[in-house]
């Protein structure tokens, strides 16, 4: 037994890896192209997107690891079946059950390992990715100052170049606005040709200038009817310095990101979730004290003391006038509009924080989840690829794919309905595990007793039953 469980685990750990970095590299495509704009025309370095995508694979992973199980265990048991090795094991004694114990064991091992990793290593590459993802998304442009177009990526500089040469260099018919005083285009450079070079450090670009003018027309803000002088000159050279540390990778801070439910482990998600309970409460309790305190107040102050004394003449027996009557009923209207606002800001209140905090619980009872799922995508994997019976890597593929987005359909649906509070975070986010649960219990039933029900063979005798059955009731009519 120990031969076949190590030939079984043998030939299950090879697709396992090698459908594990396919699963990584789709999903990371993917990703990246969501991204692709941020990303683009930045200049970033390539040790800048080589961790970008570390980070992402890293949060990813979890995706790809049930994935890559369900995948390998329908191509193990799938070639072992077409190779007629599953049929010789059991005529040698050996069952179903025993020939998945190993891999069973093996996937109980990859679970535990997923919900540690979920656990202690997804919060921490959710919290590095989305820092950089913020970082990468607030850097400038790449610095590229192109012919005939009027570059603004300097703080309150505008450059116009009429011909750059092909050296990217040399350049002619300079045009360089300054914008500092934020008056208009009142301070103008121009130059017949020059130079644009970037200093020894990289940290500036250098404009040698030659054959220009320069022009400033001051504006006198504190006089409105100020004459505006211009200022004109000449020369021959010039030197123009610009700094470029505002286009260099500026690393966010971290801290910004730390309170996102998908950077935190299970003990602050855990405590997180019963503060905002406490938060909740306490909210819904101030939305009861302050409807009981405003109707106190206008059943009993305003009417006593406010509304009815001020208004009533000095006979009360006296009926109210029609304009008396007319500026009660305003005042009552205006009253009871305004406990009406109140209730409804204060529900807003309530209903933003219990939001909040179900997004927690989501986060929560996801990291169970996703791990458990690798467990069950063993279980129809296993089973079903001994009862296919088909090697390969093209029918297990379209199999793994049409039940990984049957599961993804039913996770989204449920965190949806856990969100928006419409299912509790519970019931929401378990969904597509009960769903898949009695799937797992019947394949291994059916693979355990030797059920042809996914097999070919299986329904092509049936069609054939059904076909001579409807032949002999043609033939009975006749």
């Amino acid at each position: 037994m120990k031969i076949v469980y190590r030939y079984i685990i043998k030939n299950f750990l090879g697709p396992l890896v090698l459908t594990f970095f396919v699963a990584i590299f789709i999903l990371l495509m993917q990703f990246l192209w969501k991204y692709v704009d941020d990303l683009v025309g930045k200049g970033l370095e390539i040790h800048v997107l080589l961790k970008f995508m570390f980070y992402a694979a890293g949060s990813l992973m979890n995706m790809a690891l049930p994935l890559a199980i369900l995948l390998a265990s329908l191509m193990t048991f799938g070639n072992m079946g077409e190779r007629l090795e599953v049929v010789a094991l059991k005529s040698a004694g050996i069952p179903i059950s025993k020939m998945m114990a190993p891999l069973a064991m093996v996937a109980v091992l990859l679970t535990l390992f997923a919900f540690w990793y979920a656990d202690k290593v997804i919060p921490v590459a959710n919290l590095k990715l989305r820092t950089l993802i913020y970082t990468v998304q607030e850097q400038k442009p790449a610095l590229n100052i192109e012919s005939g177009v009027f570059y603004n990526g300097f703080d309150d500089i505008t450059i116009r170049i009429g011909h750059k040469h092909a050296d990217n260099s040399t350049i002619e018919d300079v045009l360089i606005y300054d914008h500092s005083r934020h008056q208009g285009n009142v301070t103008m450079t121009y130059a017949k040709s020059g130079t644009m070079t970037m200093t020894d450090d990289g940290k500036n670009l250098l404009f040698i200038l030659y054959d220009g003018s320069f022009w400033d027309e001051s504006v006198n803000t504190e006089s409105r009817g100020a004459s505006r002088p211009l200022n004109r000159a000449t020369f021959k050279e010039q030197y123009k310095r610009f700094d470029l540390s505002s286009f260099e990778l500026q690393e966010s801070d971290e801290e910004f990101f730390a309170s996102s439910q998908q950077a935190m482990p299970m003990a602050m998600l855990s405590e997180k979730i019963d503060t905002m309970k406490v938060q909740v409460e306490r909210a819904q309790l101030d939305v009861t004290k302050g409807f009981l305190n405003n109707l106190y107040y206008f059943s009993n102050y305003v009417r006593d003391k406010q509304v009815m004394k001020p208004t009533l003449p000095p006979d009360s027996l006296k009926p109210l006038t029609k304009q008396q009557k007319i500026d009660a009923y305003k005042y009552a209207r205006q009253n009871a509009e305004a406990v009406v606002n109140s209730a409804k800001f204060a529900e807003q209140d309530v209903y933003f924080r219990e939001l909040s905090m179900r997004s927690y619980q989501v986060e929560y009872h996801n990291k169970f989840t996703f791990s458990l799922a690798c467990l069950l995508f063993f279980f129809i994997g296993a089973p079903l690829g001994s009862i296919i019976r088909k090697g390969g890597i093209g029918i297990p593929l379209v199999i793994t794919v049409a039940f990984f987005t049957f599961y993804f359909m039913i996770t989204a649906f449920g965190k949806n309905m856990a969100t928006t509070g419409q299912m509790s975070a519970f019931g929401g986010v378990w969904l597509s595990t009960l769903v898949l649960i009695p799937i797992c219990i019947f394949l291994t039933y059916k693979a355990t007793v030797d059920s042809g029900v996914m097999s070919g063979e299986t329904y092509e005798k049936l069609f054939k039953k059904i076909k001579l059955k409807l032949q002999s009731i043609i033939k009975a009519k006749k």
